[in-house]
């Protein structure tokens, strides 16, 4: 029986405002004496995740994110003092008013409550879940970060802490995000059963995938 819902939180349930994107980095740049050009933001950010690996054993390290956000601003044409832009850039991320909400999200969850489901948060992050929940108006039961926990997902660690955070076992509960690696095999290796949100459209080939996520309800059979 389902009595609970995890989510992700960056890219299911909020994503970045505009001071953490392309004219972001800009005005940003420009405070640090740095010329970024805009129009190379997602090339930029594309080849930072092909270039800047996860530490080896999932833990938690600030650094690496540092290093992701110095080499999008390099990618963007910065030379001079990047990595100090980066810490910058970086400390914008831990903060709560710096995101917005998906128009779907408070409604869904609103719905899922109402059901008498109980609704966690789990993150890859150094953001404060329990400000950022008052901030947004978000209704849940738990809250953790990867900072908080030491480990990063898909580490079965932190997926194994939210479940006791919960008081659920896995098979009463599942996991919604937009990350295959991170949160689909990250939930189903400790056996909670995961819907992929691809709002993007990055998998069409991935069988049960939603597009937005006011189709969660039916796809967990709440109808």
């Amino acid at each position: 029986m389902l009595r609970a819902v995890v989510f992700d939180v960056d890219f299911t349930l909020a994503r970045p405002g505009p001071d953490l994107g392309p004219e972001g980095y800009r005005e940003l740049g420009r405070r640090h004496g740095l010329d970024l050009d805009p129009a190379r933001y997602e090339d930029a950010r594309a080849a930072a995740f092909a270039e800047v690996k996860r530490h080896p054993e999932l833990d938690h390290d600030e650094e690496i994110w540092v290093l992701f956000t110095e080499r999008i601003i390099r990618g963007m044409g910065g030379e001079g003092d990047t990595y100090a832009a980066a810490v910058e850039m970086e400390s914008r991320w831990a903060q709560s008013a710096h995101f917005e909400l998906y128009d779907d999200a408070l409604p869904v969850l609103e719905r899922l409550r109402a059901r008498g489901l109980l609704v966690g948060l789990l993150s890859n992050s150094s953001r404060d879940l329990n400000e950022f929940v008052v901030h947004h108006n978000v209704s849940c039961d738990a809250v953790l970060t990867s900072h908080a926990h030491g480990k990063t997902k898909p580490h079965e660690a932190i997926f194994r802490a939210m479940l006791d955070l919960l008081d659920v076992a896995p098979g009463e509960a599942v996991m919604v995000g937009d990350t295959i690696d991170d949160d689909v095999e990250g939930a189903r290796a400790v056996g909670m059963r995961a819907v992929l949100l691809d709002r993007e459209g990055r998998y069409p080939g991935v069988d049960g995938r939603l597009d937005d996520l006011r189709e969660l309800p039916a796809a967990l059979g709440l109808l």
